[in-house]
């Protein structure tokens, strides 16, 4: 089931909320609070999959990519 947006309160001070206001570059509070919260969630999920390929969960194969690594290899070797 999803729901629209939601309105909450949260305690912020002064201090805080003027370091949101100049890092985001927005001049309300709402849309400042909004952008600071979905960049958060991003980074958090691009921090998720990353971990996810160097625990080994995910991968790719780059197979031409390798191959063209070891031809390149083999070639230097070779030049010496």
């Amino acid at each position: 089931m999803q729901r629209g947006p939601m309105k909450v309160t949260v305690e912020i001070s002064d201090k805080e909320m003027q370091e949101v206001l100049e890092l985001t570059g927005e001049d309300k509070k709402g849309p400042a609070i909004r952008q600071l919260l979905e960049e958060a969630l991003q980074l958090r999920r691009r921090a998720q999959v990353a971990e996810r390929f160097i625990s080994g969960e995910w991968g790719v194969e780059l197979e031409s990519f390798e191959a063209n690594r070891d031809y390149d290899r083999n070639r230097a070797v070779e030049a010496l």
